[in-house]
Formats: C-alpha cells, structure tokens, sequence
C-alpha cells in the first residue's frame, strides 16, 4: 500500500481517522491524500421550486471548505512525517470519494463513522456505509465517539 486516501469533515471522527491513517501510512512507508467533500445547498420547497446559492455563496462555501482543509493539513504535516497532499472536491460525498480514490490509485480509503442511531442512519444514511458498499478498493472505518445511553 503506497496511497491511502483520507475522508476529512472536520470534526473529532475525522481528527480519529487521521490519527489512524498516519499510524498505517507511517508503517507503509505510504502517503495520504486527505480529501473534503462539500455539497452546494439547495433548497426546495413544497410547491415544487428550488432555491439555488449564487455564484458568490457557493465561491464563499468552497474558499471556507479550502481553508478548514489546509488547516487540517498545516497541523498534522509538521509531525507527521509523512508525505501528505490535500484534494478539495464538491458533489455527492460518498461518489466523489470513490472516483477520487479511483483517479489517485488509492489503495485503501480511510473514514470516519459518525455515532448515529438507528433513525437517523434510517432517514439519511451514512456516507460511510456507501463507501464501504461503493468502493473497488479496501475501506477501513474508525468509529467516533458512542453517544452515552
């Protein structure tokens, strides 16, 4: 494994998945890509129409997604010893991550599961449910923290 391609979205389980990815990456001799996924929102309402950000809402969204990304990767490069490169991509989360793991030759991608119950993972899914079902290489996913109950 020379490529493991890293799914960020900010938060503790991401921060967890990163831990994770250093640890094998630093065993491998292997480099990480860490990637962030950001959807452009778009609101529709009862009656059929949609509501679209401008042009400058969305430029804003991807500078924002751009800045919290090269955050995540000023952190950890000065410790990390390891090569590591970051992608920024907007779209569909979990087909973006599987097309950017194809197109970087990623032999496993890194992810982080989010601590939801049963209705909610229900209502909305997990996006690492569908990468683990997508993918055409190794997932390895981290859970984050159990809620208490």
């Amino acid at each position: 494994m020379k490529t493991l391609l890293l799914a960020h979205d900010f938060d503790e389980t991401s921060e967890l998945a990163l831990d994770t990815a250093l640890e094998l990456a630093r065993k491998l001799s292997a480099k990480i890509v860490v990637t962030h996924v950001y959807s452009v929102p778009l609101y529709t309402f009862p009656e059929g129409s949609a509501l679209i950000p401008s042009a400058e809402d969305a430029a804003r969204l991807a500078e924002a997604a751009q800045r919290s990304l090269d955050q995540v990767l000023e952190r950890r490069r000065a410790s990390a010893d390891v090569e590591m490169s970051g992608v920024l991509r907007s779209g569909v989360p979990d087909e973006e991550i599987c097309r950017l793991a194809e197109e970087i030759g990623a032999d496993m991608i890194v992810i982080g599961t989010h601590a939801r119950g049963a209705v909610a993972r229900a209502l909305v899914g997990s996006v690492a449910q569908r990468v683990v079902r997508s993918a055409k290489v190794p997932v390895l996913t981290i859970r984050g923290p159990q809620p208490e109950g």
